[in-house]
């Protein structure tokens, strides 16, 4: 009974333990990525520790947005500051909130569904690990958003494109535990449906906007 009592954590302490690893994860991720996805593979992480990681940062680019769009406001190389109505900014966050983690969603589910082709046998789990982490650096560009030049946010939003394939590439053999030859060509395989499943979210919006659900600007 004692040994449960002193082993037993509290919950506040539990939360925070969780908080500082996700931390650790992210950084670990741009100082040394390789070490970084032994350390996820290692430690088989749980579907809701991946969801709180996934959460966390898909928040980053919605309130960034929300926040540049009501109270900083956007310049396109003309003399009017662009800027949203507080509603019509809340609206296009939170939707483009949940379309990150449902891209993410569908990205894991791609992955999991390409494995057995390429000899990986993952859980979706390891497979949702892969892709919220993989897509970690994009989604943190959107601190960009708060300095809303167009030539600075193309740079940023390539860099974060090009370390995200980065760390698909490297991970993908860590998380999947295959060789480096065959992890190359299932990597390769998860950025072409990647880049499908962008071109389909993209078109989905105009949709959505030409339905007249696109964003109010204030005068």
């Amino acid at each position: 009974m004692l040994l449960l009592l002193t082993s037993a954590k509290p919950a506040h302490l539990t939360h925070l333990g969780e908080r500082a690893m996700l931390l650790n994860h992210i950084w670990g991720l741009y100082a040394h990525p390789k070490d970084e996805w032994h350390t996820i593979d290692d430690h088989h992480e749980s579907l809701s520790y991946s969801l709180t990681h996934l959460a966390f940062i898909a928040l980053i680019p919605s309130f960034c947005t929300f926040l540049s769009a009501t109270l900083i406001g956007w310049n396109f190389g003309t003399q009017n500051t662009i800027m949203m109505t507080t509603q019509s900014a809340f609206i296009m966050s939170a939707g483009m909130y949940v379309t990150l983690i449902a891209g993410v969603f569908a990205l894991a589910y791609l992955t999991y569904w390409m494995a057995k082709t390429f000899g990986a046998t993952p859980t979706f789990t390891q497979s949702l690990e892969l892709a919220a982490y993989t897509a970690t650096p994009l989604f943190m560009t959107g601190l960009a958003v708060l300095y809303p030049e167009p030539v600075f946010l193309m740079m940023v939003g390539l860099a974060g494109l090009a370390y995200s394939v980065y760390l698909l590439y490297s991970g993908v053999p860590i998380i999947m535990h295959i060789p480096e030859e065959r992890g190359f060509i299932y990597a390769s395989s998860v950025v072409t449906c990647g880049l499908v499943l962008l071109v389909c979210i993209m078109v989905g919006s105009v949709i959505v906007w030409s339905w007249g659900l696109g964003p109010i600007y204030t005068h």
